[in-house]
């Protein structure tokens, strides 16, 4: 099943449709790939959709530039019913998704970083890449206007959008086994930071000594889907002394 969207406004870009995934669940597609402001608009659509408390809904995920709905039934009939009132809701939603979301008056979340030594092991790879010194890659990481475009892959690990076009560089063709918790990434024009010790193919230009995700956290993410994040710089010293912190609370 797939239905059109309603116009939306030029200066989108977006070519929105609705399709089925599987047979309980309904998927918006706001754009083909990485768009800042499609991502803003999933936001949008996803927070009218639960805000709209539809029967049968069990869930409603956005993603970088999607809004999935799950939904239940208890037969087939109502299954297409559901079907029909999800898709409708999802149109609706995008027509009327040019307003704020929650969380936009949000001040700036601020994560210190080192990028100095066994935390930047890719830094110096990172500045060939882009025929850019080492400080002009953190200077320009620092000053980039980046945003939380969604949380996944593990609990609290943030994609984030925004990095400067002269730091895009790819994935590694290698993943690493293990990358440390609170490591500061880039690729393919994005931000990540992992929360846990997982593996990982992301090109490690720096740490933070903040806890991502703490389950007894509410919420357990210190990141949302919508933060301003801001980096800031910081010693191996400072590093040490935010940690040491850290583990006293």
């Amino acid at each position: 099943m797939t239905a059109r969207a309603p116009a939306v406004p030029r200066r989108r870009r977006f070519s929105p449709r609705v399709v089925a995934v599987g047979d309980s669940a309904l998927m918006l597609e706001l754009a083909a790939g990485l768009d800042l402001g499609a991502n803003v608009t999933a936001q949008r659509v996803a927070e009218r959709v639960r805000a709209a408390r539809l029967q049968g809904v069990t869930d409603v995920v956005a993603a970088i530039v999607t809004v999935t709905v799950y939904f239940d039934a208890e037969d087939a009939a109502q299954k297409a019913e559901r079907r029909e009132a999800v898709s409708a809701l999802l149109l609706a939603a995008l027509e009327h998704a040019g307003g704020a979301i929650a969380g936009d008056d949000r001040a700036p979340v601020e994560i210190p970083v080192c990028y100095e030594g066994a935390f930047a092991p890719d830094l110096d790879e990172v500045a060939r890449a882009t025929g850019l010194s080492r400080d002009e890659v953190v200077r320009l990481h620092a000053e980039s206007a980046h945003q939380v475009l969604m949380i996944g892959f593990t609990p609290g690990f943030p994609y984030i959008g925004g990095l400067d076009a002269r730091l895009a560089v790819p994935r590694r063709a290698t993943p690493r086994a293990r990358v440390d918790a609170g490591t500061v990434a880039i690729a393919a024009g994005q931000t990540a930071i992992y929360p846990s010790s997982t593996p990982g193919g992301w090109n490690l230009i720096g740490r933070t000594p903040l806890r991502l995700f703490d389950p007894v956290r509410d919420p357990p993410s210190l990141l949302l889907a919508g933060d301003r994040v801001t980096f800031v710089p910081i010693s191996a010293a400072e590093f040490d002394d935010l940690a040491s912190r850290a583990r006293a609370r």
